[in-house]
C-alpha cells in the first residue's frame, strides 16, 4: 500500500492500489483517462489514480488553483467538471509521455456548455506525474478566454 502524503484522505485504507485496474503505460493511461472523461466515467478515471493523488484545478482563489489531496478529494474536485458542463468533451488531444515515464503532458480542446448556458470552447493542458503504474499528480491548465 503507498503512504498517504499530509493531508490527504482515503476512501478505504484496507484498498490495495493493485486492485483498481491493471497498470498500464503512461501513454496508454492518458488516452484511456480522456476516453473515460468524454464517457463521464468517474470510476473508470479514478481507477488510475493512487490513493493519495493530488489534483489542481484551473481555478481557485490560490495561485495554484484549487488543490484536492487524496482519492475522495480528487474524485469530488473531478466531479465538479461533469456537474458544471454537463456535455464536457475533450477533443483535438496530444499527449506526451517523459523519457523516464514518470511525468506526462495532455494538450486538448474542452467544449461544452455550463449550466448556465453559457458555451465554452477553451484550449487547455494537463501536467501529469506517474508513480507505480498511478497517477499522482493532475495539474490542470485553461486558456482565459473573455
Amino acid at each position: 500500500m503507498t503512504a498517504a502524503r499530509p493531508g490527504s484522505t482515503w476512501d478505504d485504507p484496507e484498498r490495495e492500489e493493485d486492485d483498481a485496474m491493471p497498470q498500464r503505460d503512461p501513454e496508454a493511461t492518458l488516452r484511456a483517462v480522456l476516453d473515460a472523461f468524454n464517457r463521464h466515467d468517474l470510476e473508470e478515471i479514478m481507477g488510475h489514480f493512487s490513493d493519495d493523488a493530488v489534483f489542481e484545478s484551473p481555478r481557485g482563489s490560490e495561485p495554484w488553483g484549487t488543490r484536492f489531496v487524496g482519492r475522495t478529494a480528487v474524485r469530488a474536485g473531478l466531479a465538479m467538471r461533469f456537474e458544471g458542463i454537463p456535455d464536457v468533451h475533450y477533443g483535438d488531444d496530444r499527449h506526451f509521455v517523459s523519457a523516464a515515464g514518470d511525468r506526462g503532458a495532455s494538450e486538448w480542446l474542452l467544449t461544452g456548455t455550463t449550466i448556465g448556458g453559457k458555451r465554452i470552447e477553451v484550449r487547455g493542458c494537463d501536467l501529469w506525474e506517474f508513480a507505480n503504474g498511478r497517477i499522482v499528480r493532475k495539474d490542470s491548465y485553461w486558456k482565459r478566454v473573455g
